[in-house]
């Protein structure tokens, strides 16, 4: 009884979802790699800047190469100076590393104008189901290969602060609901956080659900999402505090359970920033294309507030 009962309950979920499950479905079915750059490299020079590039690591854990792009700030390559880095999560199912890195077309353009200081942003891939830990699937650790592993390559290999108040967070949709796991997970790696689009929506199913998502799709139980860990955050003796922004578009069909994930989160006591984004539905182009430069100007507001001393700049890192 107590099984059919969850069934009818998930058919239920499953039904309200419908949108974001086929999408999801759809994704699914597509091949993943750990590898996934633009394939066109034609069209790749038309939306990304300069500065802008593929690169890969060897994962220690998994013993293959893992993709990233990453956008270096003009001067970098003739310059000594230290930057704080923002991870943006792409959205979307399975990972992929050029799924969101267009978004440094907004970023370069940032720069230029003044609007932000320089900066680097790093486009990881999310693993074959994006930025979740899937334990019983080979080589599926999404959040842990990002946390402890894309994270410390970038600090050794490029010339970043290398500390929390230098390392800002972010992602869309799925990669909204990545942000927003991890930084309540592990919130002495970011200090500046800006989750948007997020489908909190699933995210409330999986926790009613015992980690169920769909009837088909289980996640990790016992807490691992985001209304869980938010509310375990709280509890932590230890936290340090986070700088959130919370941003979506008002005709996204997640804009609702954002809204009600804020009002959860003043519940909570989680002090924050809601940006609605004008009759903009679910694209991240879409919304930075309206305010993108508020979203930048989150982290650059806790940069600015411990940007380095000149002298402490100097680093052999290149």
């Amino acid at each position: 009884m107590i099984r059919l009962s969850l069934l009818i309950l998930l058919t239920f979920a499953g039904t309200i979802f419908s949108q974001q499950a086929k999408k999801a479905k759809a994704a699914d079915a597509l091949p993943f790699s750990w590898v996934s750059p633009l394939q066109n490299a034609e069209w790749a020079k038309k939306i990304l800047p300069p500065t802008a590039k593929h690169s890969t690591f060897k994962s220690p854990s998994m013993g293959i190469d893992v993709g990233y792009y990453i956008y270096l700030p003009p001067g970098y390559e003739s310059g000594t100076d230290r930057y704080p880095v923002v991870y943006h999560l792409h959205g979307g199912r399975p990972g992929g590393e050029s799924k969101a890195v267009r978004i440094a077309g907004y970023v370069d353009a940032a720069i230029t104008k003044g609007t932000i200081k320089p900066t680097i942003y790093v486009f990881p891939n999310g693993g074959p189901v994006s930025w979740y830990d899937m334990p019983d699937r080979k080589n599926a650790l999404g959040e842990t290969i990002f946390v402890t592993e894309l994270i410390p390559h970038i600090d050794a290999t490029y010339r970043t602060w290398g500390t929390r108040e230098g390392r800002a967070l972010e992602g869309y949709s799925q990669g909204g609901r990545g942000t927003t796991r991890i930084m309540f997970k592990h919130p002495h790696l970011f200090l500046s956080v800006a989750p948007g689009g997020s489908g909190y929506g699933p995210e409330k199913t999986i926790q009613d659900n015992d980690g169920y998502e769909s009837p088909s799709l289980r996640f990790l139980p016992l807490g691992y999402n985001t209304w869980d860990l938010a509310k375990a955050y709280v509890t932590r003796t230890d936290k340090p505090a986070l700088n959130v922004l919370i941003w979506d578009g008002t005709k996204c069909f997640n804009y609702e359970f954002n809204l009600k994930y804020s009002a959860y989160l003043k519940e909570l006591g989680i002090a924050h920033e809601f940006l609605s984004i004008p009759d903009v539905p679910h694209t991240d182009s879409g919304s930075y294309d309206v305010k993108g430069d508020d979203i930048m100007r989150h982290h650059q507001k806790t940069f600015a507030q411990h940007r380095p001393r000149p002298s402490s700049q100097a680093s052999e890192r290149r």
